[in-house]
Formats: structure tokens, sequence, C-alpha cells
């Protein structure tokens, strides 16, 4: 019986350990021209290949960041930032904005027309719009 009760509380313990995956949503200002994009068209902005659209990036070490760049990039959050470092120190690019959480996301792609970010699926609303669901 001890052995049983020690078992289900290592399982709780370990589903608690493991987050949760979010479906992250791709958003742009609801007044921008794009209505959908392709996982390469949203990964050339967050990997400093396109200068059009402004990338919002989430805090370096969020879940949401690791999760978007294995989705559409393909690489890991510290390859991105390897490479945007080499960008910013041969003067080619400047880093994206970093913004604390979705709502920031949120806020600053709603202020700027020119900005594009990614947030959770459940933080949409009408002040953004999702143009690419990262799968």
């Amino acid at each position: 019986m001890k052995a049983m009760i020690k078992t289900s509380l290592a399982a709780a313990i370990l589903a608690l350990a493991v987050p949760a995956m979010a479906e992250v949503v791709v958003v742009v200002n609801p007044k921008a021209a794009e209505s959908s994009m392709s996982k390469d068209q949203v990964a050339q902005f967050f990997l400093g290949k396109s200068t059009s659209m402004t990338p919002v990036d989430q805090a370096e070490g969020a879940p949401i960041r690791t999760e978007f760049y294995k989705k559409v990039t393909d690489k890991e959050a510290s390859q991105v930032k390897s490479l945007w470092s080499k960008l910013v120190f041969t003067g080619k690019a400047t880093m994206p904005k970093e913004a604390a959480d979705s709502a920031a996301v949120k806020k600053a792609v709603a202020n700027d027309p020119k900005a594009i970010g990614y947030i959770e699926k459940s933080a949409v609303d009408s002040s953004v719009k999702v143009i690419y669901t990262a799968q």
C-alpha cells in the first residue's frame, strides 16, 4: 500500500513538473495587410532575414518562447539568440523588442501596425489578428 501511494505521488509530481504546452499563435495588428503567413514567412522576421515587420519576442526563458522557436524556426531559443547576437555585432540588425509576457506582446502589437509577435491562443482578443498557428 505504501509503495502504491509513493508511486502515485511520484506520478502526480512528475505530471505537474512537465509544463503544459499551450497552442502558440502568431499575431499582428488588426490594421496590418497580412491575413495569413506561412511558417517560413514568420521565421524570416524572427531570424532577422526580413525587416518589413518588427518582431516582438517573449521574455528569455519563457516556455512559450522555446516552443515558438522549435515549431517555427526548427531551432532552439539559444541558437536563435546566438544568431541575433551575430547580426547585432556585425551591424546588420537590432535585437527584437522583448515583452514580459503574452499580454505585453499583445499590447505592443496592438500599438504598432508593423509589429509581429506570438502569444498563447487563449490570450487572443480583438486587439490583434492571428496570421499563423504554430503546430
